[in-house]
């Protein structure tokens, strides 16, 4: 079994990303069978349990208020929806259901509190259950972890240095900080980022660094293929090609040998051959339904059809690790503190998303 480094350099990163192809792809294969069963495949489904009206201004997203994307914006799902829901994907073979919020960070309060029994819910069911939630708490964490939270996301987006041409709402030592937060308590981590934003091949080894010299490294990393949406700053980005999306996942799960790696948006765009090419390449992870958050995604019946093709079977729950257990909230050690932590928002302004804001006011005013 492959030696997990936690201290690749973006050189070193980039060597591997621009080896031949059929060299790159030979040897992440190859560290990818040291590791994990290639005919195995974790599946889950993301629910966004509150969309839209976000107050940040990430440049991909269409869930951010201030741009003008044509989003239905949702209140907080109510409990027994969201048990509906998690009993619907694990019917159609989800082990995992990833519930996205879009907020800012985590507020102590009626609304979180409703998150933590959707998490005791759904970790009676027998699924995993993972949330993205934005920023949190040390204190957060652990009552998430005390409702029986099994993984957290929270993605880097990118590299340090090109995160700033993304985001200027919030700092990238946050999504630092907010992971640590989360290594605190027994849940596990779920992080990665988006490429085909304008950034350059320097930027994803650059994101891969920072993903890889994390102790522990992520448990699940999700590489996810820009989808450009009408209104938001990234509108007018070109697909990303499949070759690069192929690199991207090799070279993944060469430098994270043991953590699983996600094909996230974008796989509306590939053919059933690309996926396939993935997968061979160490993705073992994938978004199942017909919708991430607020963009497409392949139908569930076709993924399951695809993965009979390719001989491929759905991960169980818990295999990579136990269920946890599920605490109470009256029996809860960790309370809410009404916290209102304040996390970093950057003085500087993107261009291209103060250009989408301008556009934006002017359509709501015509």
């Amino acid at each position: 079994m492959t030696q997990t480094k936690h201290n690749w350099t973006k050189e070193e990163i980039l060597e591997i990303y621009n080896k031949p192809m059929m060299e790159l792809l030979y040897d992440a294969a190859t560290i990818h069978r040291e590791n994990h069963d290639p005919n195995v495949v974790q599946v889950s489904t993301l629910l966004s349990i509150k969309t839209g009206g976000c107050s940040e201004d990430c440049g991909y997203c269409p869930q951010a208020a201030r741009y003008h994307t044509n989003i239905e914006g949702n209140d907080l799902m109510s409990v027994n929806q969201v048990k509906a829901e998690a009993l619907r994907a694990k019917e159609s073979g989800s082990s995992r259901v990833c519930m996205g919020a879009a907020w800012r960070n985590v507020k102590d309060g009626p609304e979180f509190d409703e998150v933590l029994e959707m998490v005791r819910g759904i970790n009676k069911l027998d699924m995993e259950v993972c949330c993205t939630l934005g920023m949190i708490t040390e204190n957060q964490a652990q009552r998430l972890a005390e409702a029986g939270l099994y993984a957290y996301n929270h993605n880097l987006d990118s590299s340090e240095e090109y995160y700033k041409e993304v985001i200027s709402t919030r700092g990238y030592q946050d999504r630092l900080d907010t992971i640590e937060n989360v290594r605190k308590t027994n849940v596990t981590v779920c992080s990665g980022g988006i490429i085909g934003m304008g950034e350059n091949i320097e930027d994803r080894a650059g994101m891969l660094v920072a993903l890889s010299t994390l102790n522990p490294q992520p448990e699940s990393t999700p590489i996810n293929a820009l989808v450009a949406v009408e209104g938001t700053p990234m509108e007018d980005e070109k697909p990303v090609e499949i070759w690069d999306m192929i690199r991207m996942v090799a070279t993944t799960r060469i430098v994270m040998p043991e953590t699983q790696v996600r094909l996230s948006a974008g796989r509306t765009e590939m053919s059933r051959e690309g996926q396939a090419m993935c997968f061979f390449a160490g993705a073992n992870s994938i978004f199942a339904g017909d919708k991430l958050l607020t963009t497409p995604n392949p139908d569930v019946n076709e993924d399951m059809k695809m993965f009979e093709l390719l001989g491929m079977n759905p991960q169980k729950p818990f295999t990579k690790k136990g269920q946890p257990q599920t605490i109470e909230a009256i029996d809860s050690e960790y309370q809410s503190k009404g916290e209102k932590p304040r996390w970093t928002r950057p003085a500087h302004k993107i261009e291209r998303n103060e250009e989408a804001k301008a556009k934006a006011v002017e359509l709501r005013k015509g």
